[in-house]
């Protein structure tokens, strides 16, 4: 028998889908009238006082006006806001500080404001209602849905309140999915990674659990303690769940794990939340690339990524783009961030619609030898030496080796592995020439004699867990790199014995 709220849920996702298309079908023009709104908004703020808001009529008006910026350079308002000024870099005072751990800054305080904190609900909301009106898929929602997700515990700090993103999104579950929400408040509020997950497998086993959301690295870890105390695949243990929800890292190098732990396939919608915005989500189910939020307060710039180091490199609007180019993303949105860079590189996979999948990030790449090679060319070429085998990777990241004890350098690759291999040097040759075929410049290095063939570290169980614990990152929002261009975490993992 259906239910009243499978049921209404058709004809609302049916009604939203139309809204969607909307917008996704005049991209150009939803983009402009978002730059539009964003400047004349912003025009007697502080930040656009010092920029001249008043004299923008045009992108090239911006880019004139308004350099690109990271964190550390836009540090400066930011701590204005902070201490409690109105109208610095948005109109008043934000309504949140989404706080993240920073790689170079410390902690980082992004602003959430009035206008931009719908924009993370709705686009949550709308990913999955999509993914109704294509399949017509709507019992889960008489299931029982968990977020593995961040303390919703908020402090203040100077009136305004503060947290982690997902802790904040808590907040704003909609009322007919607050009986359907797991954990309970006081689990999510447990601050310890490893007593949550005990505290969330006891309480979701007995219960009709039909959709689980979350970082594909930690929901890892919630399956593996459901398989140790019940000697049962999740599938079997929670029948009806046949939808997983996971943002924050690619899904492909955990998909071979994650049957194994469910027993089964099961659908899933792919995410692209961050503190400084909801981008995207996957509007297709056959489709690759998520739909870029182009109606969300987020007015989009891109600049290819092998230019960006360059001294002005050429900033592009979404009419400029190309599929298969490697771009790094650059924003401004109605939370005050102005031509900012988050740091993900994107690359399209459509344009009609505008579909975007993340690449990578811009300071995580490996170019010690001037290779430049990028996250999603090691995803690859791991994907690619694994196939047709059964061999499961629960973790890697890449570091180069440039001063090997003999030989000639090369790049170093930690993989922890479910199941270890006997073919080793197989897997070597298979990743090696998936990386040549995908970077020339790597291909050079290694036929110039620059470089030797890849050599791989196997890491010990739950290796790259403890060593998440030991940086004080184990759980949430939190993830390994899948490369970095020095051996911090390589030398870490060394010292902590954690490699075989």
């Amino acid at each position: 028998m259906i239910s009243l709220k499978s049921a209404l849920a058709k004809p609302f996702a049916a009604r939203v889908k139309r809204s969607v298309l909307k917008w996704a079908n005049n991209p150009i023009e939803t983009q402009e009238k978002v730059f539009q709104h964003l400047i004349s908004e912003a025009t007697s703020t502080a930040f656009g006082k010092d920029h001249d808001f008043i004299s923008i009529n045009s992108h090239a008006d911006f880019v004139k006006r308004v350099p690109v910026r990271d964190y550390e350079d836009l540090k400066p308002y930011v701590e204005r806001v902070v201490g409690g000024e109105e109208n610095v870099l948005w109109k008043g005072k934000p309504l949140y500080f989404a706080k993240t751990s920073g790689t170079t800054s410390g902690a980082k305080y992004i602003p959430i404001t009035k206008e931009s904190m719908p924009t993370h609900v709705e686009a949550a909301r709308n990913a999955i209602l999509l993914y109704i009106a294509e399949t017509g898929n709507a019992k889960f929602v008489d299931g029982k849905m968990i977020f593995l997700q961040g303390s919703p515990i908020l402090e203040e700090k100077n009136g305004v309140q503060l947290g982690r993103l997902s802790g904040i999104v808590a907040h704003y579950v909609p009322k007919y999915l607050q009986k359907n929400r797991m954990p309970s408040w006081e689990t999510n509020c447990i601050d310890d990674w490893e007593t949550k997950v005990e505290a969330i497998v006891e309480e979701t086993l007995p219960e009709n659990m039909s959709v689980i959301s979350g970082i594909p690295s930690w929901v890892q870890m919630y399956f593996e303690r459901i398989n140790q105390k019940t000697g049962k695949k999740v599938g079997d243990v929670f029948k009806n769940f046949n939808l997983f929800i996971f943002g924050g890292v690619n899904y492909e190098p955990y998909r071979a794990k994650f049957e194994s732990l469910i027993g089964r396939k099961v659908d899933s919608i792919e995410l692209y939340p961050a503190s400084e915005g909801f981008f995207a989500y996957q509007d297709k189910q056959k489709e690759k690339g998520m739909l870029l939020q182009l109606n969300s307060g987020i007015f989009y710039e891109f600049i290819k990524a092998d230019e960006f180091f360059n001294s002005s490199p050429k900033r592009l609007t979404l009419k400029d783009v190309e599929v298969g180019v490697n771009y790094v993303m650059i924003i401004s949105t109605s939370a005050g961030l102005w031509a900012y860079n988050i740091g993900d590189t994107v690359e399209f996979t459509s344009v009609k619609p505008y579909r975007v999948i993340v690449s990578g990030r811009i300071k995580h790449f490996i170019s010690a030898f001037g290779e430049h090679v990028i996250g999603k060319e090691v995803e690859q070429a791991l994907k690619e030496a694994l196939a047709n085998t059964n061999i499961q990777v629960s973790e890697f990241t890449v570091a180069p080796q440039i001063n090997p004890s003999e030989g000639l350098p090369y790049h170093e690759w930690f993989i922890e592995f479910e199941n270890e291999p006997n073919n080793i040097p197989q897997i070597i040759e298979n990743i090696d020439k998936s990386l040549q075929k995908q970077n020339s410049y790597y291909l050079d290095l290694i036929k110039g004699k620059v470089l030797q063939p890849l050599v791989i570290t196997s890491v010990k169980k739950n290796g790259f867990q403890d060593y998440m614990k030991s940086i004080g990152k184990l759980g949430g929002q939190n993830k390994i790199p899948r490369l970095s261009n020095d051996r911090n975490i390589a030398d870490a993992l060394t010292k902590l014995k954690l490699t075989k």
